[in-house]
């Protein structure tokens, strides 16, 4: 994919124990959320004073071959069989459990969506007391699981984490898929909670760290494009039925209409002020942005909405980011 030269990206081997120590943000991401992720990556160093203290690499999808050699077959999520499609516009998400190892189960790390991008300093994440947990995350609002959208990682802790291994199980239905990203499949007394500013759901104000545009229908850069994603089903929901039944007569996608504008204007400018900033500091170029938009990953009128914004304010204590190619 010729964009990767773009950003600092990994491959699937753990890195040298010399690289280990120095703590890292992961953004895993496929190439529907790539310009998300690209970002997001940026959004990490430009608001932070630390920039320099820490890494930030993205996982992709493209560079994992045992997503795709799935493709079609049957897993167990929620209770029920689905057929994994690495089309779908989340097929990222077994790669949250990658960090541990692509740090040789070593020092601190931080994964995070590609929808998430950085207001306040990450640093003060990687390096706040972890009280002796293997994982702080968010819980799930009214739900008993957690949210692994963000999570922080002893990766010293963890080392029974191993995602090809763990994405095998969901097609062996050792595992359940829904199980395995809200963190059922570990001890209880190993996680933390840390507070709701650093996983901020579709919500941005004074306090908000890491603002998450979690509902995927508001998207900011998705507005007006056909719904490219499959909702979550329920066993045993009559809603769930209806939808099963309308992908065998549709298709997947079939009648499920167009993403709308996020309710909130301040998250779309803030999203749109940060790509303007990347464009601007050649992160993302014209070119591929127009080849998103073609792609039909961007709205299609990306740079009208880009021309309306006014320029960030330069970081008050912090150099201009630098996002160096892989090594």
């Amino acid at each position: 994919m010729a964009s990767m030269t773009q950003a600092q990206t990994v491959e699937t081997d753990a890195a040298p124990e010399s690289q280990t120590a120095r703590p890292c943000v992961f953004v895993h991401t496929n190439h529907k959320q790539w310009i998300g992720a690209l970002v997001s990556q940026y959004s990490l160093k430009r608001n932070s004073p630390n920039g320099d203290a820490f890494d930030v690499k993205i996982i992709h999808t493209d560079d994992h071959r045992f997503l795709h050699d799935k493709e079609g077959q049957p897993y167990l999520r929620d209770g029920l069989t689905r057929h994994w499609l690495v089309e779908d516009l989340q097929s990222f998400t077994p790669l949250r459990f990658m960090p541990p190892k692509l740090m040789g189960y070593q020092g601190r790390a931080v994964i995070i969506d590609p929808d998430i991008f950085a207001v306040g300093d990450i640093h003060e994440l990687l390096t706040r007391d972890m009280q002796g947990k293997a994982i702080m995350c968010r819980a799930r609002p009214g739900k008993k699981a957690y949210a692994s959208s963000v999570m922080l990682l002893d990766c010293a802790k963890l080392r029974h984490w191993d995602c090809e291994a763990e994405f095998e199980e969901l097609f062996a239905f050792k595992r359940d898929y829904m199980d395995w990203v809200t963190l059922k499949c570990e001890a209880p007394e190993t996680i933390g909670l840390f507070e709701r500013e650093w996983n901020d759901f579709d919500h941005l104000n004074a306090q908000t760290k890491l603002l998450h545009n979690t509902k995927r229908s508001t998207q900011p850069w998705k507005t007006g494009l056909k719904v490219d994603y499959t909702p979550p089903l329920k066993k045993g929901s009559l809603l769930s039925w209806l939808r099963r039944a309308r992908e065998s007569v549709f298709g997947r996608y079939g009648l499920r209409g167009s993403y709308k504008r996020h309710p909130d204007p301040n998250q779309e400018r803030f999203f749109f002020q940060m790509l303007r900033a990347c464009i601007e500091d050649g992160v993302v170029s014209e070119e591929l942005l127009r080849q998103e938009m073609a792609n039909k990953h961007i709205r299609p009128d990306a740079f009208q909405v880009i021309e309306r914004m006014p320029p960030l304010p330069a970081p008050a204590a912090a150099p201009k980011p630098s996002l160096a190619a892989a090594g």
